[in-house]
């Protein structure tokens, strides 16, 4: 990967992180925030959504774009969904708790907050929202969090509702889940600050820390998303959306500079030789005996191809931008914006069944010059023309170097056009909610995770590693619960971090264990109902019976607590059965008696107890 100077190309870099908060109800409804599986439906509706003006007159251009492709969206809708997610009803109030645990955030980010939280509505028309509008709301400002490089400015804490789930594309629409809609989310918007990938990553693992810090925070993939602004000096502000994990945010900053420096590259190399974009036309006739699959299987149901000459363009469409990405990935993603499968053009041509005699006659048909490219789109006649002009528009925007934009995140560390950069005509009032008056003074500020740590080590005895383990997982608020009730703090941080994870290895379904559950095992457990060497069959059974209690499984394991009259009378019965080893060996023949004991006991009995019998036993023969 190309090194490049991040200082000299003038790299300005923000984040807005998006958390959804793990709320007892939705942010606008009593509706739970439990996530639910599309096969647990109970009915579906559809929906066709439409840009709406702002209070100015104005139409946001992003919505516009996006409503031009026609599309019919359905909603999977559950028991637990409610009218407001539907859009069949007025929101309720601002949740509270959310709004507490919002504050507790800006706390841990030296941010002010806002005398007044007003809600407003954000014009979005992709379906994720049933109303064609999220919620949204400012809570804080200004605030700061330290990197090792600098510290990043905090610009804004926002508290808005979850969109819709997208559970499947369609050829014309998309099915979406409205268990994830309306679910309290926090955005946090940092100030242009960031001036390398590293920082990049570095502030947004530090803002990680800060909201896992509050034990309110939701976990698992898909739950926490990065959106990354960067821009270089001669460059333009590029918003990249849906960045999953924060391994891939360097990347993700890198690969757009390298981005946006090869635009420019091809910037000046277009305006040397006086490039310009013509005028798209129908070239069907030079492909009427075309064997290519993608071009006859337009033409054969009865669509047509479309073209465009790109003046010297020639060598530069093909040109990497991005690794496996190039210019003409460019024109193609625009194109596919409007329902083509892409695009095909003469940096890359003949491949893909079109010959070189179809491409010298496609050359002459829009009068090419030996400098110049040709783009071309084979789809419906609708398709093909709307996908051809929004392939030129792109090819204009070269001419000029790099277009403010929205893209959207890919795996590999590369990224895709998704639309235009979204402007202040999106937001407007919302009517229907009513002003809050937040009060910071009423919320505690939580115990940092870096803490949690410490903590974890010096009052419990943790080893480094394990306290970090328990502090950072999913499961740091059950570990406080436990142990706040007397449980052992060895016991239960070994349970929640090692003892889940080998039974995941075993194929054990440990996901339905929820934290009733291990809870329950570790008060049988602390209480002495329970052997910690039964531990593991009665997760594995709760596992595959979750409607069992923590008792129940304990009976149906045949794990009952024995008493240690019991326990002495296993034991006796393994030391008279090795007698002569006993008196040979001494207690040199504990190890192998103590796997015999526990054997007989079958994990009924704490092996701290059995340990202790067994020495007394043997010390009387030996």
């Amino acid at each position: 990967m190309t090194e490049y100077d991040y200082e000299e190309l003038g790299l300005v870099a923000g984040l807005e992180i998006h958390q959804q908060l793990d709320t007892a109800t939705k942010l606008f409804c009593d509706s739970p925030t439990v996530r639910r599986e599309p096969e647990e439906a109970t009915r579906t509706f559809t929906r066709y959504l439409h840009p709406t003006r702002s209070e100015l007159g104005e139409m946001d251009e992003a919505a516009l774009e996006e409503s031009r492709v026609d599309r019919e969206f359905e909603y999977l809708a559950y028991d637990t969904t409610c009218l407001v997610e539907e859009d069949d009803e007025p929101p309720a109030e601002l949740d509270g708790e959310a709004l507490d645990v919002v504050m507790q955030i800006a706390e841990l980010m030296e941010m002010s907050v806002v005398d007044q939280v007003h809600v407003m509505r954000k014009i979005v028309v992709d379906g994720s929202n049933t109303s064609g509008f999220q919620r949204s709301s400012l809570v804080a400002q200004d605030g700061e969090i330290e990197t090792s490089e600098d510290a990043v400015g905090i610009e804004d804490l926002m508290l808005e509702e979850e969109s819709a789930q997208r559970i499947e594309e369609r050829d014309d629409g998309v099915l979406y889940g409205l268990d994830r809609l309306g679910i309290p989310l926090v955005e946090i918007g940092t100030k242009p600050d960031i001036a390398s990938p590293e920082q990049a990553r570095e502030a947004a693992e530090t803002i990680g820390m800060l909201l896992r810090s509050t034990g309110k925070v939701k976990r698992g993939l898909g739950t926490i998303r990065q959106d990354v602004n960067v821009s270089i000096a001669d460059g333009a502000r590029v918003e990249m959306k849906g960045v999953q994990s924060l391994d891939d945010i360097d990347d993700i900053v890198r690969n757009e500079v390298g981005r946006q420096v090869e635009l420019l590259a091809i910037r000046d190399e277009l305006q040397e030789r006086d490039a310009r974009v013509g005028d798209p036309q129908d070239v069907t006739d030079v492909f009427a005996d075309s064997d290519s699959g993608v071009i006859r299987g337009a033409l054969d149901s009865g669509g047509k191809v479309t073209g465009v000459r790109l003046a010297g363009f020639d060598g530069l469409v093909g040109r990497e931008l991005q690794p496996d990405r190039r210019l003409g990935t460019e024109l193609s993603d625009h194109a596919k914006r409007h329902g083509a499968g892409g695009i095909f053009h003469t940096d890359e041509l003949p491949a893909y069944g079109v010959t070189e005699e179809e491409v010298e006659a496609l050359r002459e048909a829009v009068g090419a010059e030996p400098d110049d490219a040709v783009a071309i789109v084979a789809a419906d006649a609708q398709t093909a023309d709307l996908a051809i002009d929004a392939a030129a528009a792109r090819a204009e925007a070269a001419i000029e170097g790099v277009p403010e934009e929205t893209r959207g995140a890919n795996d590999d560390g590369t990224t895709r056009y998704l639309r235009p950069l979204p402007g202040a005509a999106r937001m407007y009032p919302e009517t229907d909610v009513p002003p809050v008056e937040p009060d910071p003074s009423e919320v505690e500020t939580p115990e940092l995770l870096t803490e949690k740590v410490d903590r974890y080590q010096s009052e419990f005895g943790l080893d480094a590693g394990l306290a970090e383990q328990v502090a950072y997982g999913r499961r740091m608020p059950l570990f406080e619960r436990a142990v706040d009730d007397g449980a052992d703090p060895t016991f239960v941080a070994g349970l929640v971090e090692s003892t889940v994870t080998e039974l995941r290895r075993d194929d054990v379904a440990v996901e339905n264990l929820d934290d009733g559950h291990l809870l329950a095992v570790v008060e049988l457990v602390t209480d002495g109902d329970l052997a910690k060497e039964g531990v593991n069959e009665v997760l594995t059974l709760l596992a595959e019976n979750p409607q069992l209690s923590a008792e129940e499984a304990v009976e149906e394991a045949g794990l009952s607590g024995v008493s240690e009259d019991e326990v002495r009378d296993a034991v006796v019965g393994v030391v008279e059965r090795n007698e002569a080893q006993v008196e040979e060996e001494g207690m040199a023949a504990f190890s192998g008696l103590m796997g015999e004991a526990m054997g007989a006991l079958r994990g009924r009995a704490d092996g701290e107890v059995v340990s202790s019998v067994l020495r007394e036993e043997i010390q009387k023969r030996a």
